[in-house]
């Protein structure tokens, strides 16, 4: 990113008030946003994951918001990573997706952020489990979220959520992933919105493949890019 980029964008590590936790973020926006994604992780992960990281960075440089959260406070981290439970409980993840959204929606300001935000429209990306309380929280949040953007992610568990989902949405499966593809495919014939599944090819399930990453960055900006900036009035 350039010095100029940076210093046309604003960046705050910020508290996320959920029903009941208080959850770490990081908020970071362009001066000329065009739209703010939400990031759902999953499977033990956060807001430092690198590879949501990667996508959020491109996100950025193509004029969108983004808020990397930690779904998850630090003791229920430290029980998670001794029970691995708290990752699979996707009514909660999406509970807190869904706060996370009101509290973008109701935000006037943040340090010096542009007021503007809560206007902006908004798109999900959910990663593993957390693809799946991504569309949790379209579902429950359909006057907000325009867009939703999954890798690798297991939507299925969204359950009969799915059949309320209306946002635009576009899932991404490595090619080598053949459970979760298999998955993916039956969840999106329950999706009641427009929707795309897009296959990288030779890819695995944390797409560490060469170019592959870098290919998921790609469709999910050309997605926002058509399912938020095109439709934003």
């Amino acid at each position: 990113m350039s010095a100029e980029s940076r210093q046309a964008t604003v960046e705050r590590v910020v508290e996320v008030p959920a029903p009941d936790a208080r959850l770490a973020g990081t908020l970071t926006v362009p001066r000329a946003a065009e739209g703010v994604v939400v990031f759902a992780h999953g499977s033990g992960s956060g807001r430092f994951s690198p590879r949501n990281q990667a996508v959020a960075d491109e996100l950025g440089r193509a004029g969108f918001g983004t808020l990397l959260l930690d779904l998850l406070t630090s003791e229920e981290e430290a029980e998670d990573l001794r029970s691995a439970r708290l990752r699979f409980d996707i009514g909660l993840l999406g509970k807190r997706v869904v706060g996370a959204i009101d509290w973008l929606a109701g935000e006037a300001e943040v340090g010096d952020l542009p007021p503007s935000i809560r206007d902006l429209p908004l798109g999900c990306f959910g990663a593993s489990t957390g693809a799946a309380a991504a569309l949790i929280a379209a579902a429950e949040r359909p006057d907000r979220v325009r867009a939703a953007v999954s890798r690798g992610g297991r939507p299925d568990l969204a359950g009969d959520a799915l059949r309320r989902v209306t946002a635009a949405t576009l899932l991404i499966v490595g090619g080598q992933d053949l459970e979760v593809l298999r998955l993916n495919r039956h969840a999106q014939s329950a999706l009641a919105g427009e929707s795309r599944l897009e296959v990288v090819p030779e890819a695995g399930h944390l797409f560490e493949e060469p170019g592959a990453l870098e290919r998921v960055a790609t469709l999910t900006c050309d997605w926002f890019a058509q399912h938020l900036v095109s439709t934003h009035d």
